[in-house]
């Protein structure tokens, strides 16, 4: 049998809603686990800031080459944490910079995977998509039900589905909120990819390429705004954490 090599873990590894440790030939794979499983890996503030904290690890280890990001077998993470969520204000989300801590993915210069199964909704979607390749399994859900919950997605939601499958489905997805299956990516033409083949680490870092969102993330702010869509967004926040169907007032 191939010789087995132990997993080891950067420098902070006691993470609360993580899992991180080193994988692979020589550990040259940074491995994250989201693990808040009753949750649904919901993304929550603090893992959030622990996933960041990995990254940097990662990025620092001159050992490591690659970081896959992953999940659970239910969910990759079927969004933001709504709790967390609800109750905020528009001069809240503006002053402590509304989401700018999410795309932190985006400036880690080596290859990041995704390796998605079950829900990867809002900004589980939007976390996957940071990333440079998605390898998905059968079972996952691609979605941003933002519209739902009576805002808009606001971690690069608009932005990067229009890049990944298109203009017509990420508008549907996004005005719907209507989920899609990795077979239904995959025949959008996103190309769901497994990295076979070894590539110089320092090439590779050169190669890679990030982007902000800016815009999108000050609408999305503005969705908290004190005007009459904050109420829809209040009450579709509510309706999801009471379990309940949203009684929209803009309809």
């Amino acid at each position: 049998p191939p010789p087995r090599h132990e997993p080891s873990g950067p420098p902070s590894a006691n993470f609360e809603y993580i899992i991180a440790e080193k994988r692979g030939k020589n550990n040259t794979v940074g491995l994250i686990q989201l693990n808040r499983p009753k949750a649904l890996n919901a993304l929550c503030n603090g893992l959030m800031k622990e996933l960041n904290q990995a990254l940097k690890t990662f990025q620092e280890d001159p050992a490591v080459g690659a970081i896959v990001l992953t999940g659970g077998e239910k969910a990759f993470a079927a969004g933001a944490d709504i709790k967390e969520m609800q109750n905020l204000s528009f001069q809240e989300c503006y002053s402590h910079q509304f989401l700018s801590h999410w795309d932190s993915v985006t400036q880690v210069k080596k290859p990041v995977i995704a390796a998605v199964n079950g829900y990867a909704l809002g900004g589980g979607c939007e976390l996957a998509m940071m990333c440079d390749i998605i390898y998905a399994g059968e079972k996952a859900q691609f979605g941003q039900p933002e519209i739902l919950l009576g805002t808009i997605p606001g971690a690069g939601g608009t932005q990067r589905l229009t890049r990944a499958v298109g203009k017509s489905l990420a508008m549907e997805m996004v005005l719907t909120g209507d989920r899609i299956s990795a077979q239904d990516a995959k025949q959008a033409g996103t190309g769901w990819h497994c990295l076979h083949r070894a590539r110089p680490k320092r090439v590779l870092m050169l190669t890679k390429k990030s982007s902000m969102w800016k815009f999108e993330r000050n609408w999305a702010s503005t969705c908290l705004s004190p005007f009459s869509y904050q109420d829809d967004r209040r009450e579709g926040m509510a309706a999801f954490v009471e379990k309940r169907k949203a009684n929209f007032r803009d309809q």
